[in-house]
């Protein structure tokens, strides 16, 4: 199969998913979380233009997400306001021009240099919109935000956009629209300057193409698709706050970038997915679900640099060649000892955190895994440290064998 009819399948499964996902998981949660992880695959994406594509680590990428999205508030609230007959799919569109306009003013100043020097004004950059958020109330509505109603919009081809199931839509619409252009932009002779830009600058310049202006144009475009995603999150829920240009906000998309994986252009499409549905699921479970986050992320730039993505990508070769299946043994192995690592680490991490800051107000009795026990008890430190030792030592001696099976299985490959 060509390069082009695979690219081709990949989208279409994609666009398969978006449109049937909502028929397998019907409640409302679920039509939230998804809707959520669509907008925030176009940010993640449009990060990953910049530091994937570019190589520029910024940190201050939310301003052009929560510019886009105020932008688009006040847009919304205007068009309602006057009875405009513009309808709400067309509202991104000003975040769009939002994200253009201001990524050229900022990009302007921040792209004349690159590396550490760009991640600095990125974070000065990023710090000094924070800051006027909480001056200029008018455009940033101080702690209570910029509410809208999509509803009062005009209704396009008779849908009001009430029910969240139209939004979701409306979200996987535009979501596959911006994927499918970023990914385009990659096969453009810009998107392989981009490349020659963050791989070898100095090449670039000699063979006559300026980097700054690489690096500006590139930078521009990602807050585009930024300004897309943030007014798609201010349409879903009908608010925009100051959170959405703080660093927390920019912090998140490096994590969905990084974890899943900046090599790949579908990681940070994994990285979004998996990112959300943890962020979700582990606030309802856990209160020390932020520190889970960052121990995700040192593991996945200390053990895996190339993220899931680059994870999944060592396998492909050996799933085309059919040598996938001796890997599965030693995997197997390794199974056990990981999981008992993980829940030991897991025990470890909830009964310090109950212990240092729930134990005042709710005493040291606890609840895991459905167990009552009491987090001050000696015996469940030693039995939870135990677990998560013993743990690490068996997948130390089971890595030796992954080693090995990697090392046939590819030896394999070349007799072959």
């Amino acid at each position: 199969m060509s390069e082009t009819a695979r690219t081709f399948l990949a989208f279409a499964l994609f666009a398969l998913v978006l449109a049937f996902a909502p028929l397998v998981f019907t409640s409302g949660l679920a039509l939230t979380m998804m809707s959520l992880m669509g907008v925030m695959i176009i940010f993640a994406l449009s990060y990953n233009v910049l530091l994937g594509q570019t190589g520029l680590l910024s940190f201050g990428h939310a301003v052009y997400y929560g510019l886009g999205g105020f932008c688009a508030a006040h847009a919304m609230n205007y068009v309602a306001r006057n009875k405009f007959g513009v309808p709400l799919p067309a509202i991104p569109l000003v975040g769009a021009a939002a994200g253009l306009f201001f990524g050229a003013i900022f990009g302007a100043v921040s792209t004349r240099r690159a590396g550490t020097v760009f991640s600095m004004i990125s974070l000065g950059i990023g710090e000094l919109v924070a800051a006027l958020a909480g001056i200029q109330r008018s455009f940033f509505g101080g702690e209570d935000g910029i509410a809208t109603n999509r509803v009062k919009l005009s209704p396009f081809l008779g849908y009001k956009f009430g029910p969240q199931i139209q939004v979701y839509y409306l979200i996987a619409a535009w979501c596959l629209i911006c994927v499918v252009l970023m990914y385009a932009l990659t096969r453009t002779p810009f998107g392989r300057m981009s490349n020659a830009v963050r791989d070898n600058p100095e090449r670039a310049e000699f063979v006559g193409y300026s980097t700054q202006r690489i690096r500006f144009q590139a930078f521009v475009l990602s807050a585009m698709f930024a300004g897309v995603a943030g007014s798609l999150a201010a349409i879903n829920f009908e608010l925009m706050n100051s959170q959405a240009i703080g660093a927390g906000a920019s912090g998140q998309v490096l994590l969905m970038t990084f974890v899943g994986g900046i090599g790949h252009f579908f990681g940070p499409i994994i990285g979004a997915v998996l990112i959300t549905f943890l962020q979700i699921s582990l606030s309802d479970i856990t209160k020390a679900w932020m520190l889970y986050f960052g121990l995700l992320f040192i593991l996945v730039v200390m053990f895996a640099p190339g993220g899931i993505a680059g994870w999944l990508s060592l396998h492909q070769p050996l799933l085309r060649g059919g040598r996938i299946f001796k890997l599965v043994p030693s995997y197997l192995m390794a199974a056990v000892p990981l999981a008992a690592l993980v829940l030991g680490g897991i025990a470890l991490i909830e009964m310090a955190h109950h212990m240092l800051v729930e134990a005042g107000s709710e005493g040291s009795r606890m609840q895991l895994f459905g167990i009552a026990f009491d987090g001050a008890s000696p015996i469940a430190w030693l039995v939870a440290l135990a677990v998560f030792a013993g743990g690490a030592l068996g997948l130390k001696l089971v890595w030796p064998r992954i080693d090995d099976a990697w090392a046939a299985a590819q030896a394999e490959g070349k007799k072959a």
